[in-house]
Order: C-alpha cells, then structure tokens, then sequence
C-alpha cells in the first residue's frame, strides 16, 4: 500500500510539475505575443507620423472638430488656389519659434510635476540642474514633453522634415537623439531660474510673464539655439543677421494649415507612447479608452496638458504676436472650456488613428 501510495503521490507531482511547467510555457507565449502586438503597433505609429498624406488627413480630421465643438459646419481644409499658394512669413519669427521649443516643454513639465506634489516650478528647475535629483520618471517626463515641442514645430518648417528618421516615438529614440532633449530641457532650466522665486502661485504667474514675453521670447531663443550648438561641439554662430530681422520668406500656405491642425495628433501620440511604456498596454487599447470615455482624469488631463505643449510651440511660428494671448499661459490658469477645446482635439485624433491603426 505505501509503495502504491508513494506511486501516486511521485505521479501527481509529475502531472502538476507538467502542469507548472505548460502553465509558465503559455504565459510566456501569451506576454511574448503581447510584447509583439506592442511592438508591431508601435511601428505602425512610427509610420503614420512619417506618412505626410495621413498628415494632411489628419490635420483636416482635426479641423473639422474644432469646428465641430464650435456648432459650425466645418469648411473645405483647402480652398481652391491655397494648395499652392506661397505667403510671406517672418524669417526672426520662425528662427525664434524653431529654438524655442525647449521653454515650452520646460514650462509644461515642470507645471505638471509640481501638480503631482508640493515642490515648485523653481524646486524642479534645481534638481534639473543638480543632474542627480530627477528620479527616472520626472526626467522622462520632461524629456517627453520636449519630444512633443520638437514634433510640433517640424511641419511648421517644412512637412519633408517629418519624414526623417528621428521622427518617430519617444521610446524609439537614440540615447543621442533623447540627449538632445535632455540639453533643451537643461538649457531652458538655466534661463527660466533667475526669473522665478516665491510661492508656488507667484512662480507660475512668472512663468506667465515669461511665456507672454516677445523679449524673452527672442532672448530664450538665443540662448538655446547657442547651447544646442555648444552641446553639438559646433562653432556658435550669431543668432539674428541684421538682415534676418527684418527678412520674409516664402513659405507653402498647405504645409502651414497642416501644422496648425496637426497638434493635437503630436500630443495624442506622445501620450500613447508613455502610457504604452507606463502601462504596458497596446496604443490601441489605450486608445479605445479615449474614444470610449473610460481613460482616467489623471491621464486625460496629461494628454490635454501635451496639447498644451504642442499647441504653443505652433503659435510663433505662426506669429509672435500670438504669445501675447491671455490663453498662452501656464495650464493652471485656463479655464475649463479651454481644456476642453484640448481635449476635443486629441479624442478627434484618437478616433482617427485608431480607425486607421485596425485598417493597416
């Protein structure tokens, strides 16, 4: 009896061990298969923002829900004649737009972090400086929102730029290409700090002066452009020719009203790419959470505050005058209906992209 006994129980340890073991096998078949689906998604993604046809859709896509949100039937994207028409665009505007991005994803990333706990924009701004007090987390997040400035201004400067290599998810990035983010970050840290101090309310109201400021617009933009090339190991030239001051260009008016209704896709997509990263979820199930309404408040709100982002670095390119606007501001003064105009874009965004991401 006992040897039988001892039989069975030495078999039911092998039929569990087999067991155990299919169990382990299936799971890494199932995590394998979820890495992959990831992964295949997120190269889809590359592509589309690659894709400067899908941009034009898109933009048009967005467009249309501004109006949408408005009550207004939404006009042809491009009316007859525009698809070709040049205009004439500031040369000091665009060089200053192109260089400032950096101030934008510092303000928007240190406002988003002192929202998560009790330190300040100014708190921030010193453990950005310090290079040992971001814990891995914040740095991303900055670097993320410097990612999301950069994109928005590409097709600003010309749609061909969004088909190179680098413009593709944060997580796809080059340790290089996510230093240049870092330098951008620490460049704009050095010029804001001087100019903020007091309480948490009185620095942001700073950082509204800062952000509303045609001078320190120019002077920000210097500043960064000179540590850009400093951090490159390149000469460091004269930022404004006096020619350039006062110089126009031709500029595409198509490429223009894309990159002004694209935004809102950038933003989409740069908040996928963290939540994909943070939740290790696929962009499509993140997405369906957006279009279905079932996204938290915590990360709905992020994705309006990467709106934020990418619709500032838009505005000087578009005119400088544009800075000066009562809604150019940090994202604790904007009223609820401005949120919402945000967050109406990235939905709009989220049900094309999704919509597009099932057909590929």
């Amino acid at each position: 009896m006992k040897a039988i006994f001892r039989y069975y129980i030495a078999s039911l340890i092998c039929l569990l061990t087999a067991s155990c073991n299919n169990n382990r096998t299936n799971q890494k078949q199932l995590t394998m298969t979820a890495v992959d689906s990831i992964s295949i998604e997120l190269k889809k993604l590359d592509s589309l923002l690659q894709d400067s046809a899908f941009a034009a859709t898109i933009a048009s896509g967005l467009e249309a829900s501004y109006y949408k949100g408005l009550g207004e039937p939404a006009p042809a994207f491009l009316k007859p004649g525009e698809d070709s028409l040049l205009t004439d665009k500031s040369v000091k505007d665009e060089k200053i737009a192109t260089n400032i991005a950096g101030f934008y994803a510092l303000e928007c990333g240190i406002n988003y972090l002192s929202s998560r706990d009790s330190a300040t924009p100014a708190q921030w701004i010193e453990k950005i400086l310090s290079k040992t007090a971001l814990d891995k987390d914040a740095a991303e997040i900055l670097n993320r929102f410097a990612n999301a400035t950069w994109k928005a201004g590409q097709p600003f400067r010309s749609l061909d730029r969004i088909k190179k290599a680098n413009f593709i998810g944060w997580s796809g990035l080059s340790d290089a290409e996510v230093q240049k983010d870092v330098r951008q970050i620490e460049g704009a840290a050095l010029i804001v700090q001087p100019f903020i101090k007091g309480s948490k309310t009185e620095q942001l109201l700073q950082l509204k002066e800062l952000l509303q400021s045609k001078e320190f617009a120019l002077q920000a933009a210097s500043f960064m452009d000179s540590s850009y090339y400093a951090g490159e190991k390149k000469p460091v030239a004269e930022f404004l020719s006096k020619e350039e001051k006062t110089a126009t260009k031709k500029k595409s008016f198509k490429e223009e009203k894309i990159a002004t209704n694209i935004a809102g896709f950038y933003a989409l997509e740069c908040g996928i790419n963290y939540f994909v990263s943070a939740k290790k979820q696929a962009p499509t199930m993140i997405l369906q959470s957006i279009v279905n309404g079932s996204i938290s408040k915590e990360d709905k709100l992020l994705c309006c505050r990467f709106a934020n982002a990418t619709w500032k670095a838009g505005q000087p390119f578009r005119n400088l005058d544009r800075i000066t606007r009562e809604t150019f501001t940090p994202f604790n003064f904007l009223s609820e209906a401005d949120i919402e105009k945000d967050w109406v874009q990235v939905k709009a965004a989220a049900e094309i992209l999704l919509a597009e991401l099932k057909r590929r």
